[in-house]
């Protein structure tokens, strides 16, 4: 299997099976008396998730895999397990509120929206470990869109959360 394939193939498992703690997590939470905001627009952001990966599978497959790139993927899979075990049973790819305060350990410390952060960057850093400058500035530039979107929504249902 090449190398491109490897790579591929953990980022399409990696997605997928956050994709189901997510919907665990999710239920879960719902059954506890959170509620969802922001649900509008939650099928064009998975629409627009799984359009990246896919022209990431279609036009990268063959391609060669950059080392340096690769290298800061993978500083960013590090940075993507700290906000997720920080999170714990609360993350979700959903706007999910609860009567809970906020978290304030981790990564939250220091950025209000560290997933999002994490999200921008890997939009820019998986394209380019295949060479794909074309995917990173078209995905950056639709995900800046929906992240005006998602964050306005977040931030409005966390408002009262807020010290």
């Amino acid at each position: 299997m090449s190398p491109a394939i490897l790579f591929l193939t953990f980022i399409i498992v990696q997605r997928l099976s956050e994709l189901v703690i997510a919907k665990r997590n999710t239920a879960r939470l719902m059954a506890e008396g959170a509620r969802e905001i922001g649900a509008a627009h939650y099928p064009a952001m998975v629409a627009m998730h799984t359009a990246w990966i896919a022209a990431l599978v279609v036009f990268g497959w063959q391609n060669p895999v950059s080392l340096p790139w690769l290298m800061i993927f993978a500083v960013l899979q590090g940075l993507r397990l700290w906000i997720l075990t920080t999170l714990g049973p609360r993350w979700t790819t959903r706007i999910i509120i609860t009567d809970t305060p906020l978290v304030n350990a981790g990564p939250f410390r220091y950025l209000r929206h560290p997933n999002y952060t994490l999200v921008v960057a890997e939009i820019i850093v998986a394209p380019m470990v295949l060479g794909l400058v074309w995917v990173a500035v078209l995905w950056t530039i639709l995900n800046a869109a929906m992240l005006f979107v998602r964050i306005r929504a977040e931030n409005a249902g966390l408002a009262p959360h807020r010290d």
